[in-house]
């Protein structure tokens, strides 16, 4: 692991980026370019957007449930994309076979506070959990990452119920483990003055 972030790191979102914490879902793809990215996703090519805030009209504006808008950035090596209201990242048909001979790190909510994390890695599903109930994972090394998901701030204990206190810092944490296992911290300085290359991708079999 390359980070040390934890959810406390990532309070920030919640108020610069309401809309986007509303639904969403980011992925780091490690290996390719933006426009690389898109490609490998067959996605139409769209327009370039400057700042993050700049990806949600458009991403609400794609009609159908079989296509996504997604826009993505270069930062370091990594591909970062970005998804307001959509779930392409968390998708298995589209990750898998992305994700072979490279990684790939994503995390995903919906307004029904459905929520995943998943990590890619050489075609495979390594680990996945719903951050929720994160005391069950799958995936082929599903143990892997139990101290980094404990320091981000994910409970790993199961409780018999639930209430809205244990949902409080869950996406921030899913931010941590993401720039634990990547070493991509995203910051809201990046976030705005990205430059992204954007498109509409296909759903698999939608």
């Amino acid at each position: 692991m390359t980070g040390k972030t934890t959810a406390a790191d990532y309070a920030w979102l919640e108020e610069r980026y309401e809309n986007l914490m509303q639904a969403y879902c980011i992925t780091l793809v490690r290996g390719l370019t933006p426009e690389e990215l898109l490609r490998e996703l067959k996605a139409e090519p769209g327009p370039r957007i400057t700042g993050m805030d700049g990806l949600c009209e458009p991403s609400y504006d794609v009609s159908g449930s079989h296509r996504l808008f997604v826009g993505a950035t270069a930062v370091g090596d990594w591909s970062l994309m970005v998804e307001f209201n959509g779930y392409l990242g968390v998708t298995n048909e589209a990750m898998l076979p992305l994700s072979r001979g490279r990684t790939v790190v994503s995390h995903f909510l919906n307004v029904n506070a459905v929520d995943h994390f998943c990590w890619y890695d050489n075609g495979e599903l390594r680990v996945h959990f719903e951050p929720l109930f994160a005391y069950y994972r799958d995936g082929s090394h599903p143990d892997e990452l139990l101290e980094d998901m404990r320091e981000s701030g994910f409970d790993l204990v199961e409780h018999e119920e639930h209430d809205d206190r244990e949902y409080e810092g869950l996406t921030g944490a899913s931010f941590a483990l993401a720039h634990r296992i990547t070493g991509i911290r995203l910051t809201p300085e990046l976030l705005e003055s990205a430059e992204f290359t954007c498109g509409t991708a296909p759903v698999p079999g939608g």
